[in-house]
């Protein structure tokens, strides 16, 4: 493999940079791209199409033929950029979105990720809500998101109007607020139908007492939502530490002007008076 092809090198750098954020203990977190047409053909020189097909766990007819490259299962972050090889793949989608092959990668054996049902179940109503804009689902475990889901109420209005107050940007970052899954057993069907559902309106799902998944259109909006999201909380769990009482925050009414300013629609849901 090239691994100077964007898209490559693109991935192997926000694996590299979320190692470096503490997201990724050990095995922890996953990370998958839709490829393009035109990348397709940058890399089948170097792709094996005899492999065979294996399940993916779930349905996804609307990724039928679709590439994607994809960490591997057990895989650590910080050994993706050392080499990729050996901890990522790429899968291509058969024509019923019922099973996926190996094509590249994990040379020394392996599966993707055990978040693929999420995964792909994300990719696909991404692709259809973002007019097939969206190509990077991103999961990592913040842990200061990780946190506040122990003394937050697992709301999320109260999430997204929390981490809109501690930083001016978030509510532009992320105007749709966040979601939140209940926890749930990881790696199978039932929370990957729970977060696609919920994909179909946010675009940052958080799984309580686990992590947070983001989808975007690259790479760089992926990565710049899971650490502006970390980042609010970090500042919140602060404020919650001195005592949670604030003398000032955002007001309704500020979050309103934001939104004309920057030309943002700010659901009503989310400016109640506190």
């Amino acid at each position: 493999m090239d691994y100077n092809i964007k898209f490559v090198k693109d991935f192997i750098q926000l694996a590299a940079n979320g190692y470096e954020q503490n997201w990724h203990e050990r095995n922890g977190g996953n990370l998958s791209y839709r490829l393009k047409e035109e990348e397709v053909e940058d890399i089948t020189q170097y792709c094996n199409f005899n492999s065979d097909y294996q399940s993916i766990g779930t349905s996804v007819p609307k990724l039928a033929g679709e590439y994607f490259m994809v960490t591997g299962s057990g895989k650590f972050f910080k050994n993706v950029v050392l080499d990729p090889e050996d901890n990522t793949c790429i899968i291509q989608i058969d024509d019923k979105g019922e099973n996926y092959r190996i094509l590249w990668g994990l040379k020394n054996g392996g599966r993707p990720t055990s978040e693929l049902p999420t995964h792909l179940m994300n990719h696909e109503i991404k692709k259809i809500t973002t007019d097939n804009k969206h190509r990077v689902i991103y999961h990592c475990h913040p842990t200061n998101i990780i946190a506040l889901t122990f003394v937050l109420p697992l709301d999320y209005k109260i999430f997204t109007r929390e981490l809109w107050e501690m930083a001016t940007e978030c509510p532009v970052v992320f105007p749709s607020g966040v979601g939140i899954v209940d926890w749930m057993v990881p790696g199978g069907r039932d929370i990957a139908v729970a977060t696609s559902k919920l994909m179909d309106k946010f675009d940052a799902v958080i799984w309580a007492h686990h992590g947070l998944f983001c989808s975007g259109e690259d790479f760089n909006i992926a990565f710049g939502l899971a650490h502006t999201i970390e980042k609010s909380a970090e500042i919140l769990l602060k404020v919650l530490s001195m005592g949670g009482n604030k003398l000032q925050t955002i007001t309704p009414q500020n979050f309103r002007d934001l939104a004309v300013d920057f030309k943002v629609s700010l659901p009503e849901e989310f400016l109640f008076e506190k």
